[in-house]
């Protein structure tokens, strides 16, 4: 098991979060099982950005991002130089710091007002 901690997010996780992970799984599903409902569109599909995360420790231990994964990045919000695709970004036995972005190019979202 891998801890991950998740830096506070307004609505997704006010009080910031630590998890125990599951390696070889993705950080996105690692926050799923864990009751962090981060959005992900796709269902994990490698098709929208909506699950953008940044690594802001242990970026380095994470496999590195495949073209189809960077060509996605590009168009999410709030991009850095330590973001990731958190469906695509595989818990690896190393400690991880997220920050789940405040938006997501997902605007209108079921059940939220704008």
């Amino acid at each position: 098991m891998t801890r991950i901690i998740v830096l506070p997010h307004v609505e997704i996780c006010p009080e910031g979060a630590v998890i125990e992970a599951k390696d070889g799984e993705s950080i996105c599903q690692n926050l799923l099982d864990n009751g962090i409902l981060i959005e992900h569109a796709c269902a994990m599909s490698r098709a929208c950005t909506t699950c953008h995360v940044i690594v802001r420790e242990g970026f380095d231990t994470l496999a590195p991002a495949e073209e189809e994964e960077d060509d996605l990045l590009d168009k999410a919000w709030g991009l850095e130089p330590a973001s990731r695709l958190s469906c695509q970004a595989i818990v690896a036995g190393k400690p991880l710091v997220i920050e789940i972005p405040r938006y997501s190019i997902n605007m209108v979202k079921e059940g939220k007002r704008r």
